[in-house]
């Protein structure tokens, strides 16, 4: 992707775990690469379309001297996902902040802290079989278009399946939406089980009920293998009730094992009539 790149732009504030950084503030100094699209105005020559770099260094420095941090990591992080907000033609960022004055006692030529962040596009599975469904799933939807740090692209419609294992339950309305978000798949993971919660959510019984069921079904093309949780979900390729609403919006999105897109494995999954779960067979598994 092309960039535009910020070097050594001087910010005084005050950020340190030390009282006296906190009372007399220093000198930070920031490099910035932007992300962006270079070629719309490099062929156009018109600053609308494209990132007024000027702008962003005004940015920098209003957002680095309102705020104080004890970590310049934490600078560093609020400063990048704020200009991510900020900037809509960013679509990732590089950034450093050095601390020339750090109270180290030694002899150094300089501290610094460099992340790079960006919109990650997700992939969210979403079902409900409690009490009035499309709003609980329209509910949840909201949460994510209200969160600074997501933005919804695309939602599928609704479907409705039946449930899956021992317990006498309503059928379920079932979907999948595309985000961009500026959390981690672990931050999204959080801020999905919040909403649940806000849902009243509640995992008593082993395939039961629920008000409202989130899943991340993809974060990207990354891998993620932790106890509590697994991206790409294990079971999506077994789901119709997620494969079905899924190709409505991301029929090409490929899945990072087993190299196929969800289009093809759906067709796979179709004759083998081994479905678990869709709107013409039962099946939902937790």
């Amino acid at each position: 992707m092309d960039s535009i790149k910020i070097v050594q732009l001087e910010v005084f504030a005050y950020h340190g775990c030390e009282e006296f950084e906190k009372i007399n503030g220093q000198k930070f100094y920031i490099d910035a690469t932007l992300h962006t699209d270079i070629r719309t105005s490099g062929v156009s020559d018109d600053l609308n379309d494209t990132m007024n770099y000027a702008k962003v260094c005004e940015f920098i420095t209003k957002f680095m001297t309102e705020n104080r941090f004890d970590l310049i990591e934490a600078a560093a992080e609020q400063t990048s996902r704020a200009l991510l907000r900020e900037f809509p033609k960013l679509k990732e960022i590089d950034f450093s902040i050095y601390k020339p004055d750090a109270p180290i006692g030694l002899p150094f030529g300089n501290v610094a802290v460099t992340i790079s962040r960006k919109w990650n596009k997700a992939i969210l599975s979403i079902g409900s079989n409690m009490g009035d469904k499309e709003a609980y799933l329209n509910n949840a939807i909201d949460s994510l278009y209200d969160d600074e740090n997501c933005r919804v692209n695309v939602v599928s419609n609704y479907i409705e399946t039946e449930p899956y294992g021992p317990v006498e339950q309503d059928n379920f309305l079932n979907g999948c939406l595309e985000i961009e978000t500026l959390y981690s798949p672990k931050e999204l993971l959080k801020k999905v089980n919040q909403i649940e919660a806000e849902a009243g959510r509640t995992r008593d019984i082993h395939w039961g009920p629920r008000t409202l069921d989130i899943d991340i079904i993809f974060y990207g093309d990354e891998i993620v293998d932790e106890p509590d949780l697994k991206i790409p979900h294990v079971e999506m390729h077994k789901r119709l009730f997620v494969l079905e609403p899924l190709k409505q919006i991301a029929p090409y999105w490929i899945h990072p094992i087993f190299n196929r897109t969800v289009s093809q494995i759906l067709e796979e999954l179709k004759p083998s009539g081994k479905c678990e779960g869709c709107s013409g067979c039962k099946g939902k598994v937790e």
